[in-house]
This record gives C-alpha cells, structure tokens and sequence, in this order.
C-alpha cells in the first residue's frame, strides 16, 4: 500500500526504497516460494530438473533468495498447440528463478496496478473477463451506442517487447531485470539468446506485459475528438476493442495512433487479426460472440467454443469405454461445470440445453457400447436415474455404515444465468479505501459461485437486502468524497 501510494504521488524514487525493503523481508521470501510450490506448475522442472517437495526445502530454497550473487539459468523451451493449429512458444524457468521473479513480483504488482488503464482487466487483482464483458455490454447495449468496433490484436506481443524500452521505464531492480530478459533458452540440449521480447511463462511477465501496454486508452483519448465520437477501450492481456459512431474515425485516427504507440515498444498490430466490424455483424471477444439483433445486444458463447468443449467431451468418452461410471464423471463434471460457470454471466441458456442434450446422446451411445447386447430399458435402469421429465447419467456410491451417495452427471442448463457486477473503474486494491470494497466483491468460501450480496439475497428479508447493500454502497466511495467509518 505504501508503494501504491508513493506511486501515485509521483515519488519514484521512495517507491523503488519501499520495494527494496519488500523484497528484503523474509514474510515475502517464504510467500514467494509458498507461491511457485502451490501453483499448477509446482511440479513441473526446469533445466535443473529441480522441484522443492519437503518443508525443509522449501524453508532453504526462501533463505537463497538472494539478489547479491543470483545469476538465472536458461528457461526450458517447450511448444503449446494454439487453436489456429500453429506452436505457442512456452519458456519453463527454474524453480530457484521463479520463486525471486513471485518475489519482485509482488514489488511491482502496486506499481501496475496504479498506473493501470481504467478499462484493463486482464492479468490484474480482482478482475477478470466477467469485467471486461460486462463493459463491452454496458457500451454498446443502447439504442444510441456506436456502431462499428475495431477488433485489435498485437502481434506476437510477448514475444517482440522492446528489452531496452523495459530497462529504461519498468520500476524494477534493472539488474535483475535485464538477466531475466537476456537468460536465453535451451532447446534440444542448444543454448538459444534471447535479444527481444518476455518469455511467456514466467511469473512476471503478465505484469510486464501490462505495463508496457498501459497509456493506450489515454493515447486513443487524446487521439480523437471528444463530442459525438463515442469512443470506448477495452482491453484484456493483449487482445482489445475500441468503438466509435463511424468506420473512418476508426481507421483515419484510431489506428494510426495505436501504431505510433506501439512502435517504441517494439510491437505493431496483427494486420490478420485487426479488423473492424460492424456492431450487426457481430464480432468474438474472449470466447464470446458480441451481436446486436435490431435494438438488442446479446453475448453468448463462440462458436469455436463450443464445438472445442464437444470434441472435448467426446474424446474423454471415447477413452472410457473400459473404465468404471464414476472415473467418467469425475472427468465430465469439472470440464462441464467450470465451462458453465464461464459463460453463464451472458445469454447462453440455449447453449446449455443443446450441450446437455449432445452430451445425452453421447453418453447414451456409450453405453450401448458397452452393452450392445442389453435393452434399451436395461442400459436406462443402470445407468441412469429419473429425476422429473429428465434422465440423469448417475451412479450410487457405497459408503459404510450402509450409507450411500448418488454421484450425477452436471448439466449445465441448471447453471442460474447471473448479470456480473462490474469492477469500479478506479478501485485499486493496494489503496486503503478500497479494501472493504474489493472483500465485499469476493465470493464467500462455503459458496465460490455466489457473492456476497447474492448469498444474502437469497437467505434474507426484503429489509435486510436493503441493509446490505447500503452497507455494500458506502464500501464503495465516491470520486473526492471520504470514506464513511461504517
């Protein structure tokens, strides 16, 4: 907080002491390796093959987090197959080099987030692509919003950033920033330099990347004219949209202010990716499809999503002909479950019910498969179970005591659809007076896919919501007015 607010005073030069005292504490160092051993990536190696699995070496591997002598190994280079069919270049450091790079990450996540674009969601603290949707909603849901929409992607962003452009304006440790940029990569036992660009896979480089693209919603703004060009931003990581009332404002003014400032960074716009489209047409963003039918807007799932997710379930079908009912829906029901509740803030109801009934079929065929010679009424009595007009893909679970469990296929039409609450555009959650605000917004433990005013909602009164969301608006302050105490 004391970082966030020398920043935003303007005082650098107390801000990089503050960060020095951070990343000198040991509470810091020992959340550090707490961080990369609890991760998803906790055990996978890099060109050490090196992973820490006991306390003792975690407790050691926090008291080598040293900057006086620490050099940082070559990352691990592998490829990610991306949906276009093309490699994503995946760059693995070293469990030593990511715990110092979650070290001087947390000095420098104030820093990002006080100079932060209002409407950035991407790779940030208490916002998602829930926040950045809700935005483009509320944007372009008027009878009276703009028209036409430029989809912006940067190319290759990660891999093109400008290394000299970092040193001279990132506030971070320079030494121990241009290692990490200049550590190069091993492939197939092959010593690669690096002279460009931030290696995608490291803890610090989402917050890297944020900083060198933040300022392009104020460069857009002073691009164009205030008054009638209904110009709005919005950004998550590096894929963005801009929106305007004609097509050559976009293309005359828009665009070649972007590229200027993209050209210090050492970056430029994909010019594949960067279309404009026109509202009617619609347009994809983040896995969604943004259209309007007449006056209405609606946001529902791609496409391309969709068709992923099925031949996702399909292949994890076809692979357990052999195994038990409930191996199979313990995989189903994470992937069914987490795609629902990402897509469930839009107009996706009828997307469910025909992803309930793909998934129906397949399952039904499956177990025809596995019983070719039984009847249909002898599959249904064993496989499933009538739960009113709908048959549901269950199996019973024995526990002791002669108790018993039924594990069930999700379905995700019984995902609620629930209208996001966007995030405020100037909460910062290393300022003080936001912190009640952004503890309001998270979920509860007992419930995650509910908030905190939800969850009330459902289990009070009409005067005790009221309450409540009076006691949630004076968590949220208004521009230059104090904070109320309660």
């Amino acid at each position: 907080m004391r970082i966030a607010k020398a920043i935003k005073n303007g005082d650098r030069r107390k801000a990089s002491a503050l960060q020095w005292l951070l990343t000198h504490s040991r509470a810091a160092k020992l959340w550090a390796v707490r961080r990369v051993t609890t991760n998803r990536g906790a055990k996978t190696p890099g060109v050490d093959n090196v992973i820490w699995r006991t306390g003792r070496q975690k407790f050691q591997a926090a008291a080598n987090l040293k900057r006086h002598g620490y050099r940082p190994k070559p990352l691990r280079r592998i490829y990610i197959l991306k949906k276009n069919g093309k490699l994503r270049p995946w760059s693995i450091p070293t469990m030593h080099d990511r715990a110092m790079q979650a070290l001087y990450a947390l000095a420098v996540a104030p820093v990002a987030e006080t100079v932060a674009d209002g409407h950035s969601y991407g790779f940030r603290q208490g916002r998602g692509c829930a926040d950045s949707l809700e935005h483009v909603h509320s944007v372009l849901c008027r009878k009276c919003s703009p028209q036409w929409v430029l989809e912006g992607d940067i190319k290759a962003c990660f891999d093109e950033i400008s290394h000299q452009w970092l040193l001279d304006n990132i506030l971070l440790d320079k030494r121990l920033l241009r290692q990490w940029l200049k550590a190069g990569y091993l492939e197939k036992g092959q010593l690669f330099p690096t002279s460009k660009g931030t290696p995608q896979g490291g803890l610090i480089s989402p917050i890297i990347a944020n900083l060198v693209l933040d300022g392009m919603q104020k460069t857009i703004a002073q691009a164009v004219p205030r008054k009638g060009s209904k110009v709005h931003f919005v950004r998550y990581a590096d894929d963005f949209i801009v929106t305007s009332a004609s097509k050559e404002l976009l293309e005359q003014q828009v665009k070649p202010a972007l590229t200027a400032f993209l050209t210090p960074r050492g970056l430029e716009l994909s010019e594949q990716k960067t279309v404009l489209t026109h509202i009617n047409t619609g347009f994809n963003f983040l896995g969604h499809t943004v259209r309007k039918f007449g006056d209405k807007l609606l946001t529902t799932p791609a496409k391309s999503n969709l068709q992923a997710l099925r031949d996702k379930i399909s292949r994890c079908i076809q692979s357990a002909l052999g195994q038990p009912q409930e191996m199979l829906l313990r995989q189903l029901n994470p992937v069914i479950r987490g795609w629902a509740y990402y897509f469930r803030h839009g107009a996706a109801k009828r997307t469910f019910e025909r992803l309930d009934t793909y998934v129906f079929r397949k399952l039904w065929r499956w177990t025809k498969r596995r019983h070719s010679r039984k009847s249909a009424a002898w599959r249904r009595r064993k496989y499933f179970t009538a739960a009113g007009k709908k048959w549901l893909f269950s199996v019973r679970l024995s526990k002791d005591k002669g108790s018993s469990q039924v594990l069930s296929l999700y379905r995700a039409a019984s995902t609620k659809i629930q209208r996001h609450i966007k995030v405020r555009r100037i909460a910062n959650p290393y300022d003080p007076d936001y912190a009640r605000y952004f503890e309001m917004r998270r979920p509860k433990p007992a419930q995650k896919s509910q908030t905190a005013g939800q969850t009330m909602a459902q289990n009070a009164g009409p005067a005790r919501i009221v309450a409540h969301w009076l006691q949630f608006a004076a968590a949220c302050p208004q521009r230059g007015a104090p904070v109320p105490e309660a």
